[in-house]
């Protein structure tokens, strides 16, 4: 088992889970919890995918697939923001809307033909540094390196900027900023937009470049609810996001490594193959996220992780409080 490998196929698969993780973030930070996620990454999978298809150029359809998830993302924000609807279970009804849509346009599209597929890369130089140059330089698709620069960016654009202050002022205290002159609605409906964006570019991730060349119900897996654990996992920070992504990534890839015979210790022990274990490991990283949103749902530990104050709650103009 070589460890530079599995740990190099986490950085591309986790590439997938930051885009996703970092768009909700956005979106939390601003106040709206979007349980969407997986959704909309199927709906940018099934777009991207059959644009590049149709064109011929998988640029296209990365842009295709973060405007179509972009606009289906603004369904939740009407719901929650204008009608002021639970945030939950909208976010569930987007995910199987999401999944209905893409089923539906995408029927045959796994037959539809070869697809042109976004590139990979060595970076000079960098690439030759032992073990780091090979794990994260070295034959990575570009979507990976779009991933390193997004981090330090949304950090520094949440944490050092001005629009960025407004984010946190919208979801830590709506009636303040409002009075401040800040239009609450429309930075919700922003950031709802700009985290459904990063879905899409995170499905398109997967059919383009993870994944390339396949789309069917299976291709997210389930990454898209992983995605809204991990925010809470890393207290909604960018850097931790991609801490958690990249670890992710590596597990899940390990998992598929040691699948099938499982060497049991001992002195006469041969290898020994349970299915059951097959099953057991695919689904660790779901009881972890499962664990973790359970403890970010308590009121008191979600305060004690940073949680925005006003995250899940509608804003009503005039009301006290949040």
């Amino acid at each position: 088992m070589d460890i530079v490998v599995i740990l190099q196929a986490g950085v591309a698969t986790g590439t997938v889970l930051l885009f996703a993780t970092v768009g909700e973030i956005f979106s939390e930070r601003a106040g709206v919890l979007n349980l969407g996620v997986e959704g909309m990454m199927l709906i940018g999978a099934m777009t991207g995918f059959s644009v590049a298809i149709s064109t011929g150029n998988p640029w296209l359809g990365v842009l295709a697939a973060m405007l179509f998830s972009g606009i289906i993302s603004q369904i939740h924000a009407f719901i929650t923001i204008t009608l002021q609807a639970d945030q939950v279970v909208s976010g569930l009804a987007l995910t199987f809307l999401g999944a209905g849509i893409s089923l539906v346009l995408g029927e045959g599209l796994s037959k539809a033909g070869t697809v042109s597929l976004l590139p990979s890369m060595s970076i000079p130089i960098i690439s030759q540094i032992p073990i780091i140059g090979s794990i994260f330089f070295t034959g990575q698709s570009i979507m990976v390196y779009i991933g390193y620069l997004m981090i330090p960016l949304a950090w520094y654009y949440i944490n050092r900027t001005r629009p960025g202050l407004h984010l946190r002022a919208v979801g830590e205290y709506p009636a303040a900023a409002d009075a401040l002159g800040i239009n609450v609605f429309q930075m919700r409906y922003l950031y709802v937009f700009i985290g459904g964006m990063l879905a899409g570019l995170a499905g398109a991730t997967i059919s383009l470049a993870v994944a390339p060349g396949w789309f069917s119900e299976l291709t997210t897996a389930g990454q898209g609810w992983i995605a809204v654990g991990l925010v809470i996992f890393a207290q909604w920070d960018p850097v931790r996001a991609a801490v958690g992504s990249y670890a992710f990534g590596a597990l899940r890839r390990l998992i598929l490594d040691i699948q099938g015979p499982m060497l049991l210790f001992g002195f006469d022990n041969p290898f020994y193959y349970n299915p059951y274990w097959g099953f057991f490991l695919q689904m660790l990283p779901y009881a972890f996220t499962i664990v973790v949103l359970v403890i970010g749902s308590r009121e008191a530990i979600r305060k004690r992780l940073g949680a925005p104050a006003a995250l899940g709650n509608p804003y009503i103009r005039g009301e006290r409080g949040l």
